[in-house]
């Protein structure tokens, strides 16, 4: 199902990369948009740049991590747009390295952000949308959720909890007409590593590398991520690494896991096995 002429959007984490990307590309379908972010200079560039291209916006300083301000863009939304037809669960942030070198407090920082946000997005958000009969929740996974691939186990953990969160929810709004995907991609250009933290600086060096060598743009997997929510798709994987990795997996159990752990001591096959 198509989304509405005009929606009503709200999107976390807009200030840059995929939430600023996801925006633009709502804005150009005349979207009214409530954007958040810590950020609130990336928020206000990104407001200027959805005005540009022809959408409504309104910003809010969010931590998603505190579900008062989470709730606040849900009455921002009602207040300036009457309600929310799409939410963009997006804010998210990374954590790489070995179990045991992590410390406790950068998993902490991990689950809260990235999970918890979603958790608290949902919250907000889905009972509103019972109510008013319909909607789209787009959250943002990974495939590092799907995939479970070394030395990435903090950020793993929290996107398989948001994808594990998409399909509840899938079930539970079966009947309604409220719609949830999880979006999926391998990795793309954006600002993530930026904010990244690592348990070593070669973990570091080599996962920025992956996200800044990418082929594959924010905008483009926007694009996709708008199709697979309009097509009613429950995992949105846009790239084809993604495909043939999740499909090995199911295919392989437990040998997938191990060809993952013998990539980790070979760094050539570790950049075959995480090529984007």
């Amino acid at each position: 199902m198509r989304l509405p002429s005009s929606p009503r959007a709200v999107v976390t984490g807009a200030a840059s990369g995929f939430g600023r990307a996801i925006s633009l590309r709502l804005a150009a379908r005349h979207a009214r948009l409530v954007i958040s972010d810590i950020d609130e200079e990336g928020l206000a560039q990104t407001a200027e740049l959805i005005r540009e291209a022809g959408g409504e916006v309104r910003t809010i300083a969010c931590d998603v991590r505190e579900p008062e301000q989470v709730e606040a863009q849900a009455d921002l939304a009602e207040e300036a747009w009457g309600g929310t037809d799409v939410v963009i669960n997006n804010a998210g942030v990374a954590v790489a390295g070995r179990v045991g070198d992590v410390p406790l407090e950068n998993w902490r920082w991990q689950i809260e952000i990235n999970l918890w946000g979603v958790i608290h997005g949902c919250h907000v958000f889905v009972p509103r949308m019972r109510a008013q009969g319909s909607g789209w929740i787009l959250n943002v996974a990974s495939s590092a959720g799907l995939l479970s691939a070394p030395t990435m186990g903090p950020y793993n953990v929290s996107k398989a909890g948001v994808i594990a969160l998409s399909e509840t929810l899938y079930g539970e709004l079966l009947d309604t007409k409220v719609h949830v995907s999880a979006l999926c991609p391998t990795f793309f250009r954006t600002n993530i590593h930026k904010n990244a933290r690592a348990s070593s600086e070669p973990i570091l060096e080599q996962t920025s590398k992956l996200i800044t060598g990418s082929k594959w743009s924010a905008e483009a997997i926007a694009d996709i991520a708008i199709e697979g929510l309009e097509r009613g798709e429950l995992y949105v994987i846009p790239q084809l690494d993604g495909k043939l990795m999740w499909g090995a997996k199911r295919l392989m159990g437990q040998g997938f896991h191990g060809m993952a752990g013998r990539a980790l001591l070979n760094p050539k096959l570790l950049r075959r096995f995480m090529r984007r």
